[in-house]
């Protein structure tokens, strides 16, 4: 067997698995890592940054931008826990995020002598917020369990993986085995029977609708063909956005759906968990609810599905949609129904201005393909459910973990993937400014990112609810910001201010067409708040 070092063995399985781009950080752990990635930089792409949080981030972008893995690399202890926010935000999102993590000598792993880094059970941590994680004790290990790595991000329910190597492992040279190939995934069986129940479900239902989520995102045809067979109406929250494009009548938006859902009779739920009606519009006996889902865990959860179905959706829906077909029946269309349901959801956020207008502009600018980056800002919750959406992975949102901040560096991440494509973050204020230095990663990698800054010198959302809910109690929340042109232009990026509308596109015309990235700043003032349009309340008594 050829003798390497374990960074050696690490950065040949990398690439026998796919790996083109990595995004990380050196530091003396990883050294003799960062050694074999210079030593293969015509194969792997570093993407530095100027934060963990920002690899993390970026991996995420990466991942979720294309449904490939996107691998990151930190040095262990606080540059693990600099990363964890970004791992924490892929976890709720299904994301396939592989953190390769430094750690100690190994020799001294749980001694808790003081080295550098050292935390207290830094395996713990991972375990908490991946799928699967291990460590490599050889070099002889390396290959076989990044290989195993990649098993897990493409088995089952997609989520985080994490792989530790020590220092003196990276650093030894030992006789290893030849790479390993990719091994192939597992998936869970379909299950015929099941499958054939849905499809006489289906088939018989007289109203009934699709609900997707992110598990759904490599569906999108099959999603469309049982949509138009059905005439059921396709509903989308943040991560199932884009499964079926907008301009179809058929697609809603998840307040759009309320009403009709009060005597929809069959529901067909793909790679979602329905929070929003289960828990907040409620079930009867007069609904059934099937459930695709690739998690057997899942299932139970909120509520039992009447039919779970426990495969994968890209496995699941061919057969069905054969099921479907054969106990359908001729169903008149439904479109003018729908848009109908569209047109009086329009009236009733019609009150989200100056939201809507900006929306539509950056809706025309970022064309078809573009992909939009949401954030944690009045802005962005609009986006969810008035922005229309044409295209799979095209709206990245970091789900019900939403962390503050990570829209810049993920959508720089998705740029990276998607350099073919336009690519547009939002953010407030005071959710830019938390990864504010990526714009030095992205000048000097030149990533042609635009990010828009809507900024109202304030955490907006938290000051409005202090406002509103108790008494003006206004603290900590007004913010000093900088000259926004003025500190994109010191990072060597475009940078311009708009005023209006005119100029918004301007500045995004010409962001679209740099090889640099683009920050634009929105003053903005106070924004109408979506609070009395979340709880639209149960339309169905409990079972």
């Amino acid at each position: 067997m050829p003798h390497k070092t374990g960074g050696e063995a690490t950065v040949e399985a990398l690439i026998a698995h796919g790996v083109h781009t990595l995004f990380g950080l050196p530091g003396i752990q990883n050294d003799w890592l960062y050694n074999a990635l210079f030593d293969n930089r015509d194969q792997i792409r570093v993407i530095h940054t100027r934060h963990e949080q920002g690899c993390a981030y970026m991996a995420l972008g990466f991942a979720l931008a294309t449904g490939e893995p996107g691998v990151f690399n930190v040095v262990p202890g606080p540059g693990l826990l600099n990363a964890t926010a970004g791992m924490a935000t892929a976890y709720a999102l299904n994301a396939k995020v592989f953190c390769l993590t430094g750690q100690i000598l190994s020799r001294n792993i749980g001694k808790g002598i003081g080295d550098l880094h050292e935390i207290p059970h830094q395996d713990e941590v991972l375990r908490g917020l991946t799928k699967w994680n291990d460590i490599v004790l050889h070099p002889s290990d390396a290959g076989r369990k990044v290989a195993q790595a990649f098993h897990e991000l493409a088995s089952g329910r997609p989520r985080p993986v994490a792989l530790e190597i020590p220092p003196d492992v990276l650093k030894r040279r030992a006789a290893v085995p030849e790479t390993p190939d990719p091994w192939k995934p597992f998936a869970p069986p379909v299950d015929a029977g099941a499958i054939e129940t849905a499809g006489q479900w289906l088939g018989a239902a007289e109203r009934p609708m699709i609900f997707v989520g992110s598990g759904a995102q490599g569906v999108s045809a099959e999603v469309g063909q049982l949509a138009e067979m059905l005439q059921a109406p396709v509903v989308a929250y943040r991560t199932g956005l884009g499964v079926l494009n907008s301009r179809n009548p058929l697609s809603l938006k998840m307040p759009e759906a309320h009403a009709y859902y009060k005597a929809t009779d069959v529901v067909l739920a793909i790679g979602s968990h329905m929070r929003t009606p289960l828990q907040r519009w409620g079930t009867d006996r007069n609904l059934k609810i099937i459930r695709i889902d690739v998690d057997s865990d899942a299932m139970h959860r909120i509520q039992q599905p009447d039919l779970p179905i426990v495969a994968r959706a890209e496995d699941a829906l061919p057969p069905l949609l054969d099921a479907a077909d054969r106990h359908n029946r001729k169903r008149a269309s439904r479109a003018a129904q729908m848009r109908e349901l569209k047109a009086d959801w329009a009236k009733t956020s019609a009150y989200l201005e100056p939201q809507r207008s900006y929306l539509a502009i950056i809706r025309e600018e970022l064309g078809e393909d573009g992909i939009f980056v949401d954030e944690l800002t009045q802005m962005g919750y609009a986006a969810r459910i008035i922005m229309p959406i044409y295209k799979p992975r095209t709206y990245l949102s970091s789900g019900y973990q939403g962390t503050l901040g990570y829209g810049f560096p993920t959508a720089l991440g998705a740029k990276v993937a998607r350099p073919d494509v336009p690519v547009l973050s939002i953010a407030g204020d005071g959710g830019f400014m938390f990864s504010v230095g990526e714009l030095a990663t992205a000048v000097q990698h030149r990533i042609p990112l635009v990010a828009i800054i809507f900024n109202n010198d304030a955490y907006g959302n938290v000051r409005t609810m202090q406002i509103r809910d108790y008494d003006e109690r206004v603290i900590a929340t007004d913010l000093v910001n900088p000259d926004f042109v003025k500190l994109g232009e010191s990072f060597g990026a475009n940078a311009f201010r708009a005023e209006d509308e005119g100029q918004l596109r301007t500045a995004m015309r010409y962001g679209f067409a740099s090889e640099l990235p683009t920050i634009i700043e929105v003053p903005i003032g106070e924004t109408p708040s979506l609070d009395r349009l979340r709880d639209q309340g149960r339309v169905r008594p409990p079972r």
